[in-house]
């Protein structure tokens, strides 16, 4: 066993042992650990958006779009007829491939800004609909979870524990698919399109296709995400699961921050921006209008400035800088 793979061991025991324990240091009633719960699901989904972006370099703004039609699908399907969040959330994850499928037939032969505009408007079209049809959606007034039994079966529980555990289960379930893809066929492809989309057709890469595919894919595991915050929250309105600033662009902030196009690199975002968030916040808006996002767009822009590549990328620098002998 050489050294790579010994401290790769080690780091995932380590892992292992910090997310097992962690709920149990935690008040399971407390703030910190619906923080830490947060974090956790916004990882999950800065992931599923690392599989289009990160592997194939197609910026979406619009997966707001996925995880709303998952939130709003589960919960109406328990109001109406009482269906569990479970067949739920399968129901929600059909809906969001079948709409990624759509969006994606005139939308992947777009690159760069193009794309990325062509996304946020169909993010902000869904939030529109949803705002208009209030019959449906509750409109702006929002929509409530209605209370059932604490049970597994309708995912509600009297305390925040159980939902770390599912996050961490979405995080890990979402993780692997990543990593699936991208020592796949699919991911090799992906990556090819990435270098250039051009020489990739030549060499026989339906671009395409493959795009559309992992496109298919990232929708439907963001619309289960979208289940889970919606059982989670017990309340949400179409500017909070279609916002473009709160999921669309957080989603791509975390990936950018942490490490585009690597399995850790959302995880790593997701737990530095989502508690340095919480904290610019509780610490500084009850001060001035606006001054926690002045805060934590300041401390961001900082970051990116000093790795544009993200954490992992920083964090490869500094074992090269002192990779030979201790010294740079």
């Amino acid at each position: 066993m050489n050294r790579s793979t010994l401290l790769r061991g080690l780091g995932l025991a380590v892992l292992l042992a910090v997310a097992v324990a962690t709920p149990f240091l935690l008040d399971p009633r407390g703030y910190a650990i619906r923080v830490v719960c947060l974090a956790l699901l916004f990882a999950a989904m800065a992931q599923c958006w690392n599989i289009v972006a990160g592997l194939a370099n197609q910026v979406s703004l619009g997966h707001a779009a996925f995880f709303g039609i998952g939130a709003y699908t589960s919960t109406l399907l328990l109001i109406h007829f009482g269906l569990s969040p479970w067949l739920g959330m399968l129901v929600g994850a059909v809906l969001g491939g079948i709409a990624a499928f759509l969006i994606s037939l005139p939308t992947m032969r777009l690159k760069g800004h193009y794309f990325a505009l062509a996304t946020l408007a169909f993010g902000e079209v869904m939030r529109v609909i949803a705002n208009s049809w209030s019959g449906l959606t509750g409109g702006p007034v929002g929509i409530s979870v209605p209370f059932a039994p604490p049970s597994f079966a309708m995912m509600q529980f009297k305390e925040t524990r159980p939902y770390y555990w599912l996050m961490l289960a979405a995080l890990v379930v979402v993780t692997l698919v990543f990593v699936a893809i991208r020592r796949s066929k699919l991911g090799y492809r992906l990556r090819a399109i990435k270098e250039n989309a051009d020489a990739a057709e030549v060499i026989g890469v339906d671009t395409t296709r493959t795009k559309i595919t992992a496109a298919v894919i990232s929708g439907m595991l963001t619309a289960c995400l979208g289940t889970l915050y919606a059982q989670f929250q017990f309340f949400f309105d179409p500017d909070t699961v279609f916002g473009v600033a709160s999921i669309s662009v957080r989603m791509a902030m975390i990936a950018i921050v942490g490490g585009i196009g690597t399995a850790a690199g959302p995880i790593l975002g997701a737990f530095f921006v989502i508690p340095l968030e919480e904290f610019a916040n509780d610490l500084f808006s009850s001060r001035a209008a606006g001054l926690s996002q002045l805060v934590f767009g300041v401390l961001l822009i900082g970051v990116i400035l000093i790795e544009p590549r993200g954490f992992m990328a920083l964090g490869s620098r500094i074992r090269r800088l002192f990779g030979k002998g201790g010294r740079p």
